[in-house]
């Protein structure tokens, strides 16, 4: 199995325009095993109101019925279940729960995927990453500041993201690399399966799919098209001087030496989002003063002291990011 990925990556890694016709294969019996025993035992069940206990009760019967299914096309996505979990202030967050079997085809599926997709993704890109977490995007993002002249940041939040993504442009990215119709086939089915709740089911054209496995996988590939790819060719040609960038998920800082360029990128991110369905948040996103002059700066001018910004949930100031230093994630980069 290892084998068969490892010349996945490597083609990947050769060829960055080549795609791919033949993957479905490599969604075998043995990787849909592995996915299964990597699901969490006391999840709740989907629509299908099938356990982790209840497929093991026969596992190889179930892996071998699901693998001909998904080979033979006739496999068929269920509807996510709704359900609200309360928030604080008495508000409720929308949870998705998928079926099993969907579950099981989705992890195999992503692992493929995954073959490919690591070797596309930019080192400022951490979120839902293998081996990455969100304690290397605040590493890597405090190894920037300190080593980059960043006097003004970027706190970029995009409203509602995960139900925007546009599903007509992300099967058109996905094909870029991927040229097996089969995979997908099965995307498409993911993204079509809709919601279930209280018994009413619904559809939608955007978004990608609630409490989905697959779900930050194409996250991650619809920002990669419509923001980092961008945002790299926008240092490279436009800015006129240093730029940082650190990325979890839809989450993101950019970090700029200059006013000028910190004002003219987010202008132009604005209508790149609006070209790919996105919208940023107006109350959330800010342009802030930063750098260890910052405050004198400030002063001079008569305002008050510098603004904090909130990354990952951690409270960030040029005090509290100058602190951490790790080699690996210098590796990883912020401008990478």
């Amino acid at each position: 199995m290892t084998q068969g990925l490892d010349r996945v990556r490597h083609a990947a890694r050769q060829r960055k325009k080549e795609k791919f016709t033949a993957l479905l294969h490599h969604v075998t019996v043995d990787r849909l095993r592995d996915a299964f025993l990597a699901l969490k035992r006391r999840a709740a069940p989907g629509v299908d109101g099938v356990t982790w206990q209840d497929y093991e009760a026969d596992l190889e019967g179930n892996l071998q019925g699901l693998h001909a299914r998904v080979h033979r096309g006739t496999y068929r996505a269920l509807p996510v279940r709704r359900r609200f979990i309360p928030k604080p202030g008495g508000k409720q967050r929308p949870l998705g729960i998928a079926a099993l079997e969907d579950k099981i085809v989705q992890r195999a599926t992503v692992t493929v995927l995954n073959a490919i997709y690591e070797e596309d993704f930019l080192g400022f890109s951490y979120g839902f990453r293998p081996g990455r977490g969100p304690h290397d995007a605040l590493d890597a993002l405090s190894v920037a500041i300190s080593e980059t002249p960043v006097n003004w940041i970027l706190d970029a939040d995009i409203r509602s993201f995960f139900d925007s993504v546009s599903q007509q442009w992300l099967v058109r990215f996905l094909e870029h690399r991927i040229g097996d119709e089969r995979v997908i086939r099965l995307v498409r089915k993911w993204l079509k399966a809709g919601v279930l709740e209280e018994g009413s089911w619904s559809v939608s054209e955007t978004g990608t799919p609630q409490g989905a496995v697959v779900s930050p996988l194409l996250a991650n590939v619809y920002l990669h098209y419509v923001f980092d790819l961008w945002a790299k060719q926008w240092r490279r040609r436009q800015a006129r001087g240093h730029m940082i960038v650190v990325r979890y998920a839809d989450d993101f800082v950019v970090g700029f030496e200059h006013e000028a360029d910190a004002r003219r990128f987010w202008d132009e991110m604005r209508t790149r989002f609006e070209q790919f369905g996105l919208e940023l948040h107006g109350d959330k996103t800010r342009l802030l003063e930063f750098g260890r002059f910052a405050a004198a700066r400030r002063q001079r001018r008569g305002l008050g002291r510098p603004e904090t910004f909130a990354f990952l949930g951690s409270r960030s100031s040029v005090a509290s990011l100058g602190v951490v230093r790790s080699c690996s994630t210098a590796r990883h980069g912020a401008t990478a």
